[in-house]
């Protein structure tokens, strides 16, 4: 979800009108800052419920309390909620996965003990499986995107206020081709980007039902507008494709005081510094037009991956935070990935992620699918030899193991244990569902 920075009508007038060369510049030079991968980070989302009836909707009351219980915390991570309470930490960029571990397994062990002075949990699924869309933060900016995504349909509602991920933020590589070459990365990410929803769907239910995907989070992104969530096109080089999908995808808002922000149907940001909008655009409204992009994967300087669905148990987030870790950034697991998950690009076929074929199945039938369950197979064993070379700890490497033993290695993905022990909620409360 975007950052708050809404800024005023008297701040954006006060900044120098932004023309076209200029923006193309600002999205070509801080969207892809390219070098030798050093760094890594990841952004938990967890929805907040009571610790023994999690099917009771907690109060608006009791939420906004614990909020500021939580916010008290000291923390590394950056604590941000979300627009139906949901709970946000954001790592600082750490030198090794070893180091974002175990900095963000102390902010959780903080923030559990917090909420559990209130009888509440974080929880690790994809969508809240019983509850209806209720957004909790009423700023202009939240009711814009609202009004915004409500033209598409129910997903947006459903986007903010029920779903929960991790994304795991990676460097995006070296500038000059070659085995980590930025748009090798790029590539990469679109393909195993697929592979890594299959293999951590983990939110088949929605207000009380089964609802036939394996991944409901990922569905709801995949019918959230019709261009906000794509990939760009893939004809163009990344940095030319990111800075045209950028400027040719529709402003969500346009910012305002504190009063309702404008809602504007089809203005592209080209349009808006050509002169559609009733004012025009500044640096500040482009900065704030990237954070309402919702790619799969989303460059930021660094590439955030956006498509996995949060994970039950205390430790779940670990798994794949470890195994994409390893995967884009030992060479030797680079490269056995990418050989791995070329062919699937026959299978996207031309559509953008994550509305084209491949996208589509590895949401709706995780692993069951031979081909995307194939290539899990081949990541998951090359991650499990990258993890000694990158300094992954036994608990890490043994979690990983475990995860591959019990799901990948079988075809399955967590929410075909959730599914197996249906009908009715009630067995999932003993399944890692309060956690």
């Amino acid at each position: 979800m975007p950052p708050e920075n809404p800024g005023t009508d008297g701040q954006a007038k006060r900044g120098v009108p932004l023309d076209e060369g200029e923006a193309e510049d600002l999205l070509r030079g801080i969207c892809f800052k390219t070098g030798p991968p050093r760094k890594v980070g990841v952004e938990l989302e967890w929805l907040i419920h009571d610790r023994e009836h999690p099917e009771v909707p907690v109060s608006e009351d009791r939420l906004v309390a614990a909020a500021d219980a939580v916010r008290a915390v000291p923390l590394s991570a950056s604590l941000t909620f979300e627009p139906g309470g949901q709970l946000e930490l954001s790592s600082v960029p750490a030198d090794s996965l070893m180091e974002c571990v175990d900095a963000t397994a102390a902010d959780l062990a903080a923030v559990r003990h917090t909420l559990g002075r209130a009888d509440l949990a974080p929880v690790g699924l994809g969508v809240d499986p019983w509850h209806p869309p209720r957004r909790l933060l009423r700023e202009p900016r939240y009711a814009a995107m609202e009004r915004s995504l409500d033209r598409s349909g129910p997903a947006g509602r459903a986007m903010m206020c029920t779903s929960a991920s991790i994304q795991v933020c990676l460097d995006a590589g070296e500038e000059e081709p070659g085995p980590l070459g930025y748009g090798r990365r790029w590539h990469l990410a679109h393909l195993l980007g697929a592979v890594l929803v299959a293999a951590f769907a983990n939110s088949p239910f929605q207000q009380g039902r089964v609802t036939g995907w394996r991944s409901t989070r990922q569905a709801l992104w995949a019918e959230l507008d019709p261009v906000r969530s794509l990939a760009p096109s893939g004809r163009l080089a990344p940095r030319d494709a990111w800075t045209a999908h950028a400027l040719d995808t529709p402003v969500m808002c346009i910012r305002g005081g504190d009063g309702p922000w404008e809602v504007p149907d089809g203005l592209t940001f080209r349009d808006w510094m050509r002169g559609g909008g009733r004012r025009p655009p500044v640096r500040a409204d482009l900065d704030y037009h990237l954070t309402t992009l919702f790619p799969p994967v989303r460059p930021r300087g660094h590439l955030e991956l956006r498509m996995i669905d949060a994970q039950s148990g205390e430790d779940g987030w670990v798994v794949p935070l470890a195994v994409t870790t390893a995967l884009f950034d030992d060479p030797e697991a680079a490269e056995t990935v990418y050989r791995t998950v070329k062919p699937l690009a026959e299978t996207a076929g031309p559509l953008a992620a994550p509305r084209n074929p491949l996208w589509t199945g590895a949401a709706r039938d995780g692993l069951t699918d031979p081909e995307v369950g194939a290539a899990a197979i081949t990541c998951f064993e090359a991650a499990l030899d990258a993890l000694p070379r990158i300094g992954a700890s036994k608990a890490v490497r043994d979690a990983v193991a475990d995860f591959h033993e019990r799901f990948v290695a079988r075809g399955r993905c967590p929410a075909d244990d959730l599914t197996d022990h249906t009908p009715g909620f009630a067995p999932l409360r003993g399944r890692g569902i309060r956690s």
